[in-house]
């Protein structure tokens, strides 16, 4: 029984934790705006590094970062389950996706699964790490980190024994897997909820789906999504 409350206690914890939104509170410190109304409305560092500054969403991506493996670490060092250090990890990423903090909005939740991914292998997390961030340079970040999320449960379950020096002494593969699973799950339906704003009122519902699932926006032109006014 004692258990299990300290492991409510945890996940209570975890969530608060992901919670923090630490993109809008940076932005809003250093220009006074809401990240939400503005570049891609999207409360991470990708955005911050396109409003604000490049330093500070440095600042911000190691912060979600931290987020995500001290979770996880704060159950290994409990004693408890790989289970629920996934569960803690998931649970930092939803608080992450929708912070209790800025009425459940949030960031997408790539930083912070990382920092889970890189708690349960540093390896395997510097190749999800150059998987997502290296598209960025031809200004296709959102598909990359798409192909991630997508790929996420076949690394895990595929290539375990790649992984097998930098695991930190984690062998239950099919915990693991199912837990990046569901991380990639809501990190797909987080890209695909939401309302329509003005500038895509006429975008077919298959187009709009398929662009918010690849390219996390709304519309192909991301020049065009970037610089829409904050009322579309």
């Amino acid at each position: 029984m004692e258990m299990w409350f300290e492991f409510i206690l945890l996940l209570t914890g975890a969530y608060v934790l992901g919670s923090i939104p630490a993109a809008y509170l940076c932005v809003k410190w250093a220009t006074g705006a809401d990240i939400r109304k503005i570049g891609t409305g999207n409360v991470g560092s990708s955005n911050v590094a396109q409003t604000t500054s490049k330093p500070l969403a440095v600042a911000v991506g190691l912060f979600d970062m931290g987020k995500g493996t001290l979770a996880f670490f704060a159950a290994y060092w409990l004693g408890m389950e790989v289970w629920q250090q996934m569960a803690a990890g998931l649970v930092t990423v939803a608080g992450h996706n929708w912070s209790v903090f800025i009425r459940f909005h949030g960031g997408k939740g790539m930083i912070t699964t990382l920092g889970v991914i890189f708690a349960i292998s540093p390896l395997l997390g510097l190749i999800i790490l150059l998987t997502a961030y290296l598209p960025a340079f031809f200004k296709q970040m959102a598909l990359g980190v798409f192909v991630c999320f997508l790929t996420l449960p076949l690394w895990s379950w595929f290539a375990w024994d790649w992984f097998a020096s930098s695991r930190l002494g984690i062998e239950d593969k099919a915990t693991v897997t199912i837990g990046l699973f569901i991380i990639a799950l809501m990190g797909a339906v987080k890209r695909l909820i939401g309302a329509r704003v003005t500038i895509s009122r006429d975008v077919p519902i298959g187009e709009l789906l398929l662009n918010r699932l690849l390219f996390d926006r709304d519309i192909r032109d991301r020049y065009a999504w970037i610089n829409r006014s904050s009322s579309g």
